[in-house]
């Protein structure tokens, strides 16, 4: 009887959205209209550079957070490519419930900070997601993803926080580290997952030939 044959690795690169007016100032989570700065467009652009520099038909799809930032970061990303933008509620920031639009300025002088940044895994935002929700979600996402792609090479265009959870878990890492995870606006980390286990190939890539991003 022969064997069934391995599913083939599947590369995902996720990219966080590009600076916006807010960023590094507000915790702007789900809150609609807010778009990418010039700045921010200019990195989607160089990011778009970066992927294409793969090839065409290296990078088969390009999905992204519904929410304006990260569509809009996502959508130079697919034109580069030749490919349409697949917006996937998984991807989308975490619901930071009635911190939703607070200064970080203000938020940083809450005795709840500290839970946030050094036990987020029993951390849930008032009328909001928890950590635990957003780590779960996220990943969940992903591997539908991965499970539709198999030996392919994606896009998935989310958010700082979901994206370090992602790499938080593919490395195995408690998620009341994550935070130590730095994930830049337009970064790019590349997981590939394998049937054996994820693979992280890289993390807050923002300058490097993505084509040196493999396996050694």
């Amino acid at each position: 009887m022969a064997r069934p044959k391995a599913r083939k690795p599947t590369t995902v690169l996720l990219v966080r959205h590009g600076q916006t007016p807010t960023t590094g100032q507000v915790l702007p989570g789900r809150a609609k209209g807010l778009s990418l700065a010039e700045t921010g467009i200019a990195q989607a652009e160089r990011a778009a550079e970066r992927i294409a520099g793969l090839g065409k038909r290296k990078v088969k799809a390009v999905y992204a957070s519904p929410m304006e930032r990260t569509k809009e970061t996502a959508a130079p990303i697919a034109k580069a490519l030749g490919l349409r933008v697949t917006a996937r509620r998984g991807l989308i920031e975490a619901d930071f419930g009635a911190w939703t639009g607070r200064k970080l300025a203000d938020l940083m002088k809450k005795p709840e900070w500290q839970q946030v940044q050094r036990y987020p895994s029993g951390f849930r935002f008032p009328d909001g997601e928890s950590f635990s929700q957003m780590q779960e979600r996220i990943c969940d996402t992903i591997q539908a993803l991965v499970t539709n792609h198999p030996g392919q090479t994606i896009v998935a265009v989310s958010h700082a926080d979901p994206i370090k959870a992602a790499v938080a878990d593919a490395m195995g890492t408690h998620l009341d580290l994550f935070q130590r995870i730095v994930v830049g606006p337009c970064s790019i980390s590349a997981i590939m997952y394998t049937p054996s286990g994820p693979v992280v190939l890289g993390v807050n890539s923002l300058g490097d030939d993505l084509r040196a991003l493999v396996p050694s």
